[in-house]
């Protein structure tokens, strides 16, 4: 088997995919169990919609605990570092401004933590490859569904 690409997460993020775990290993696989039981209660299972409900339920939540573990034995933690960054990388909020002078400023995080509503962008998203590695002053071009955006890195600090 070929290797996997590891997984680059904060502690948080790590943190929040093990307390996923958990939950899904415990108290959903037990409401799962609950379920099948009061389908199997009612009887004969080749028409019973409960039971199809409750196997389907089951085989989601076995395929998302083994992802979760796939995940958590590839992950790599990034720690945040002191000072001021010098560089674009997983961990560090940047600063952004348009040629129209509009400011933005998103967080960079592994692909697993990405989240576009709260500001944190993929490292593997296009932006977040454009940004890799950049310094201040540094200009990036994007290009996106509505055309080529040019963004000057204007501050880097640790999220």
């Amino acid at each position: 088997m070929a290797d996997k690409k590891p997984v680059y997460l904060t502690a948080e993020g790590k943190a929040r995919l093990e307390q996923e775990l958990a939950y899904l290993k415990t108290e959903k696989m037990q409401q799962i169990a609950e379920e099948m039981g009061r389908a199997i209660a009612e009887g004969d299972l080749r028409e019973n919609a409960g039971y199809d409900e409750a196997r389907r339920a089951m085989w989601q939540n076995n395929s998302r605990i083994a992802e979760l573990e796939d995940i958590l034995s590839r992950v790599q933690i990034v720690e945040s570092g002191n000072g001021i960054p010098t560089e674009v990388q997983i961990g560090v909020t940047v600063a952004l401004e348009t040629a129209t002078g509009q400011r933005m400023s998103v967080t960079m995080v592994g692909s697993h933590e990405a989240d576009v509503f709260s500001g944190k962008i993929s490292n593997e998203s296009p932006l977040g490859q454009a940004l890799m590695g950049k310094k201040v002053g540094d200009e990036v071009q994007v290009k996106g569904p509505k055309g080529s955006q040019t963004y000057v890195v204007v501050e880097l600090v640790y999220a």
